[in-house]
């Protein structure tokens, strides 16, 4: 028996169905309002299309960014042609007015809310009577942490830095090459590009020379370049392969799975999902060039268990690197019709390390990608990822992400609710990217505890790219360190070097900031990683701080603001920031503000006018229908 089609909202006083029950009545419907509920209007005649197919799915999305001008010809092409099919599958999977539709909604067009989160207990055992362990005044180690090197092997000195796309520095056109543009990129890199190999072999370089009794080295992630609407499986391949050739010479090093680190971007099917489409073949290459450096055991894992493992160091501390991309909103393939709590299993290994590693009185690094409390981590997935925490509090010593590109960090409490110091838990380091486009190129070096694994400071070290003297080969120097700028404004002071930077210090810093305005707009500009002068304050300040006190996504004041407009056009401009990845969200999130004129336009393009009197039953269900 079929279930019956339920979309629970009006648009008028009365139901879509019973008086806009055609394409074209459903999108002059959708034109009237943008809320939520027009949202999932929108759904049920993207829907439809769905089960048309993916070519004419994709063909209609790429003439719509074509035609609205969203971006340039080519990357509305590639990069729909690579997303497309994924967001059609989700689409013919999804029942519209459930939970799924709604978080898809909220990720693609931002028209809805966050649902409440479903409660669930993590399975894991009873946490025991345990507390962080006291510094233990042995003389530090030394780890440097680098994320978001986003290597461009097709950058070209002299190619223009001045372009139309999200990275620059590429001849995608005759006016681009070198000779010819008035915007000549440099030898070492431009703002406006990620990083040529020339970069990031002075990175290593710098690492080398600043810190040559390093112990190891961890690096959070994301290899690939941002032209996202030409990466393949090969290219891919080629970008991790020849980056990590190239990391090894670094000795003693740990990886993460970045959210760019596959193709499509952001792509990696849980087990739990039906399709042909496999990111088997980005763990493989993993496990392969990161076998040298973890080990064979570790390697194996990676190939095993979706880029994850689990490994001890020489120096007796266990390192787990966990993929955080099965908890991102814009990893499409986790829209399925009844969202999976679990994504393959994650969560339930990463507790069953945890427990083992307590068991065995190791201490614990947890490295990801993306930081838990940010706003691309579900809220459902980011509160029982810190019910782990919670329960593992003693034995963790640290987490450490990237993704944000920014230099910041993340406090977890045990009251995330109402964060003081006294319930301040755990502390994520969120490391500074090396790539250009988000800020000056950036590393971390950490001094920490021999015995107990704990940080007791770190240093952020730079190079100025808009120095004059930059291109001719880039200098790096100290940026600062934490307790030498913030330690003796605390109080009580924090100077002694083998103090720890418990996760009571981060909360208390958080509080100096708040009323301190001086130091706070320091700090943030070296969270811009000291590139620009910009300032933050009012709202802004009090949502920056609010992050820093989110371990826990629904928690971290960001507002769901619509990116769909449906009343008015708007100027496209490209950012660079956080690295999302996907060219298909801001393409579907910038529609026309002729109402849905564009898109049914596109529609007539593809299908016919016919399709617009298509008349969608109101027995539409998950199973599928096709007109």
């Amino acid at each position: 028996m079929r279930a019956a089609f339920f979309l629970p909202f009006a648009l008028t006083e009365a139901s879509i169905y019973t008086k806009r029950d055609t394409v074209s009545d459903i999108l002059t419907a959708v034109e009237d309002a943008a809320t939520c509920t027009a949202c999932e209007a929108l759904l049920v005649v993207l829907k439809v299309l769905a089960h048309t197919g993916n070519d004419n799915f994709v063909n209609v999305i790429t003439e719509i960014c074509i035609l609205a001008g969203v971006e340039d010809s080519d990357v509305c092409t590639g990069a729909i042609a690579l997303e497309g099919p994924i967001l059609a599958h989700d689409l013919r999977q999804m029942t519209i007015g459930t939970r799924t539709s709604t978080l898809f909604c909220l990720t693609v067009f931002g028209l809805c809310q966050w649902p409440e989160i479903e409660a669930y207990n993590v399975p894991m055992t009873t946490k025991p009577v345990k507390s962080r362990p006291s510094p233990s005044g042995g003389k530090p180690l030394q780890v440097v942490h680098i994320s978001d090197i986003h290597v461009d092997l097709s950058y070209k000195t002299g190619s223009s830095y001045s372009c139309t796309k999200n990275i620059c520095c590429r001849p995608y056109t005759a006016a681009d090459e070198p000779g010819v543009t008035e915007f000549p990129a440099g030898e070492y890199g431009n703002h406006a590009c990620d990083s040529p190999v020339t970069l990031e072999e002075s990175l290593y370089s710098a690492i080398e020379d600043l810190v040559p009794n390093r112990s190891f080295t961890i690096f959070t992630g994301d290899v690939v370049e941002g032209a996202v609407w030409l990466v393949n499986d090969t290219e891919v391949t080629n970008d991790l392969e020849d980056a990590y050739t190239r990391m090894k010479g670094l000795g003693e090093a740990y990886g993460v799975v970045g959210n760019h680190d596959a193709a499509p971007v952001n792509s990696f099917p849980p087990a739990s999902v039906d399709t042909t489409i496999s990111t088997q073949w980005a763990y493989d290459v993993l496990s392969s060039e990161w076998k040298s450096m973890i080990g064979s055991t570790a390697a194996a894992e990676v190939e095993s268990n979706y880029g994850s493992y689990s490994v001890l160091t020489s120096e007796g501390l266990r390192l787990i690197s966990v993929n955080t991309n099965f908890w991102y909103k814009q990893n499409f393939w986790l829209y399925e019709a009844t969202m999976d709590r679990d994504p393959s299993g994650q969560l339930a290994w990463l507790v069953a390390e945890l427990e083992a590693a307590e068991t065995a009185g190791e201490r614990v690094w947890l490295m990801g990608h993306m930081p838990m409390g940010s706003s691309g981590a579900f809220h459902d997935q980011s509160q029982y990822f810190d019910q782990i925490i919670q329960r593992f509090d003693a034995t963790i010593a640290a987490l450490f992400f990237g993704h944000t590109h920014q230099d910041e960090f993340e406090v977890a409490y045990s009251t995330p609710a109402a964060p003081s110091p006294n319930t301040a838990v755990m502390v994520s380091y969120i490391a500074p990217a090396l790539t250009p486009t988000s800020g000056n190129p950036t590393f971390r070096v950490y001094d920490i505890d021999p015995v107990t694994f704990a940080v007791l400071d770190y240093t952020v070290y730079y190079t100025n790219i808009s120095s004059p003297t930059y291109q001719s080969g880039p200098t790096w120097e100290k940026l600062y360190s934490v307790k030498e700028t913030y330690g003796a404004l605390l109080s009580p002071p924090v100077t002694d070097s083998s103090a720890e930077l418990t996760p009571s210090f981060w909360h208390n810093l958080t509080v100096l900031f708040e009323n301190n305005d001086a130091v706070y707009q320091a700090w943030y500009a070296r969270r811009g990683r000291d590139y620009s002068d910009a300032t933050c304050t009012g709202d802004c300040k009090t949502s920056s701080i609010c992050q820093l006190r989110a371990s826990q996504s629904q928690y971290n004041c960001v507002t769901v603001s619509p990116g769909i407009n449906f009343k008015r056009d708007e100027l496209t401009t490209h950012t660079h920031g956080e690295c999302g990845g996907s060219a298909a969200v801001p393409i579907l999130a910038s529609f026309t503000g002729s109402g849905m004129s564009g898109f049914q336009n596109a529609l007539v393009a593809t299908m016919g006018d016919s399709f617009l009197n298509t008349t969608v039953p109101s027995n539409y269900t998950v199973a599928g229908w096709n007109p």
